[in-house]
């Protein structure tokens, strides 16, 4: 089948995987509790109804964004048409991350399939059973020579990254992001890299605290504080930093309860390294709320951490989970003394009244996205370009731009015969006078 010219076929596979993933959406929920205890909301609003909305455009649009883009000419090529081809880059890789395994397979192989891709797609080993459910999916939908899924753990990753490929798409962690681009270096091999880094929320005495409260309780621990755009740590004026504590404190309540760890609605660390490494980071902190953990159940509860050393290591590394660190500010020299020592995040987040205020921290500090007055929420639009700057990633994805991603941009100008204006060519003689006049004219 030639999967790069036909665009009915790339269209129908991706009607066929649309069926599929409502057919197997009940096992896909079981798949993501049995995992690490993923909710059940949280699995259909961030995990299957994203994949399924992302589908649903995808394919009602891929006609017009597959064909060529006519372009106004150049004057000094008439006379002549002028297009952009959308080609596909051919033979590309997808590894895609434990957080939130099914979405971020999915997306990017949808946005491959739909440029005229073949994929091979490397899901996490952490999340065996939605990994192996996803794999079954790709069988019943994709024939083999097209995109097939790949299970294993690092080793498997390391030896897919010795083969030549023609694009790259990785989601994780920045350590991870450096070894992928080191081995797409070899071959020149094109990648988007989506990475993570230390979010700022800034919250100062202007804002609606208590809805400030609600959108960063919601925005921090859904997913168990597992999110690559989550809110990393607070920045919060001192005259406001008690009352925003209990504010906060009441909100994971209402939540969760007054023991999260009954909560259905709270997920679990996805491994023991990773509840170990999160118990290390609290270690000889100052715990304002919460702190409870249970070994055998890699549960942390949402925990609030006053004013760490920002020389800690819980102020030096992505957190990626249910501990949010408290740190006071009084003055634009502050926010940039903490900020600054972290590489350029992901995400950045203001919760103020003051626009002025909101505009000069957008305008000063580098990130890839964010909100003023509420968290996470700018990943859910796909006129939004979503990805990092810096060490929080290379390339951007989400709507049309996920096929151009995909996607080699190819310049094509169609020059008509019924003219051939002798200008350009030699003898130059007294021309360079006349270009110079005619450049400056139009």
């Amino acid at each position: 089948m030639d999967y790069k010219n036909n665009i009915n076929f790339r269209k129908q596979s991706l009607v066929k995987l649309l069926v599929a993933i409502k057919l197997h959406e009940k096992e896909i929920t079981e798949a993501l509790h049995k995992d690490f205890k993923k909710p059940a909301f949280e699995a259909f609003v961030t995990e299957i109804n994203i994949v399924l909305e992302d589908l649903k455009y995808t394919i009602n649009n891929i006609n017009s964004w597959a064909k060529p883009k006519k372009v106004l000419p150049s004057f000094l090529n008439f006379p002549s048409k002028e297009y952009i081809y959308s080609e596909p880059y051919g033979n590309t890789l997808i590894i895609s991350p434990w957080n939130y395994p099914f979405q971020l397979a999915m997306c990017p192989l949808i946005a491959a399939v739909a440029a005229g891709n073949k994929v091979t797609l490397k899901p996490s080993e952490l999340t065996p059973n939605t990994s192996s459910l996803i794999s079954k999916i790709i069988r019943e939908t994709f024939e083999p020579n097209h995109v097939i899924a790949v299970l294993g753990d690092a080793r498997l990753s390391e030896e897919l990254l010795k083969k030549r490929w023609d694009y790259i798409f990785f989601t994780g962690s920045v350590s991870v992001g450096k070894i992928v681009y080191r081995a797409a270096a070899e071959h020149l091999t094109p990648v988007t890299l989506e990475l993570g880094g230390k979010n700022p929320c800034i919250i100062d005495e202007t804002a609606d605290l208590p809805l400030a409260a609600k959108r960063i309780v919601w925005g921090k621990f859904i997913n168990a504080g597992q999110t690559c755009i989550a809110p990393d740590y607070l920045l919060v004026k001192p005259n406001i930093k008690h009352k925003f504590i209990s504010l906060l404190k009441q909100e994971i309540m209402n939540a969760y309860g007054e023991n999260q760890e009954l909560s259905p609605d709270f997920a679990r660390i996805i491994n023991r390294d990773h509840w170990k490494r999160l118990i290390g980071l609290m270690e000889f902190q100052d715990i304002a709320f919460g702190g409870s953990h249970n070994e055998d159940d890699n549960y942390i509860a949402p925990t609030l951490v006053d004013e760490p050393n920002l020389d800690s290591a819980i102020m030096k590394e992505e957190i990626f989970g249910p501990i949010l660190p408290i740190l006071s500010y009084n003055s634009n020299d502050d926010l940039r003394r903490v900020i600054s020592k972290s590489e350029k995040p992901l995400s950045l987040y203001v919760f103020t009244e003051n626009n002025a205020f909101a505009e000069k921290i957008i305008q000063e500090y580098s990130f890839g996205g964010g909100c003023i007055n509420d968290t996470v929420i700018h990943f859910s639009n796909r006129r939004l370009p979503f990805g990092g700057v810096g060490n929080s990633g290379i390339g951007a994805y989400h709507g049309k731009l996920s096929f151009d991603t995909f996607s080699h941009e190819k310049a094509i100008v169609k020059k008509a015969n019924w003219l051939d204006i002798p200008f350009r060519y030699a003898p130059y003689k007294n021309k360079l006078k006349m270009i110079k006049k005619i450049l400056k004219w139009i």
